[in-house]
């Protein structure tokens, strides 16, 4: 058994099918992903600062430690800050995602149930048509049948 270098199994790997593939869909989903989050950030996060009374989405924290600023504005520590407005934004960005994907692959079930479906139909219209042989046709099996004897 002769034996592959390095360069030549990553090529072999790197052209299969599923693979590229499997690329092409990452690409597609990064993407997506940034379309949803512009959604989120640019769209849904605006409506619902205002049915909040306002509140700017990004200023929604919870201040651990406030932080130190010199009298002429400088910052001598940072705060210390839970942001849980970017979680919600996250977790809603995860809900659109995993809502588009759930649609797609009903869809998908949905076009392949059809296509089953419509197989099997044509197969069962296909044995359905297979009719009883004409009197022509048995009367040539029987003399054929006749003759062998």
């Amino acid at each position: 058994m002769e034996k592959k270098g390095f360069i030549e199994e990553f090529k072999e790997f790197i052209s299969k099918g599923n693979v590229l593939d499997m690329a092409m869909g990452v690409i597609i989903g990064g993407a997506f992903g940034k379309i949803t989050s512009s959604l989120v950030n640019d769209v849904i996060m605006p409506i619902i600062s205002i049915l909040t009374g306002g509140i700017e989405f990004n200023g929604w924290k919870i201040v651990l430690k406030e932080a130190i600023v010199e009298a002429d504005g400088t910052i001598i520590a940072a705060e210390v800050a839970i942001n849980f407005g970017a979680l919600v934004a996250t977790v809603i960005d995860f809900l659109i995602i995993a809502l588009t994907i759930f649609v797609i692959v009903k869809l998908v079930n949905r076009f392949k149930d059809k296509l089953i479906k419509e197989a099997a139909d044509k197969e069962k219209e296909e044995e359905e048509s297979e009719e009883e042989p004409s009197e022509e046709v048995k009367l040539l099996t029987e003399i054929r049948d006749a003759l062998k004897k």
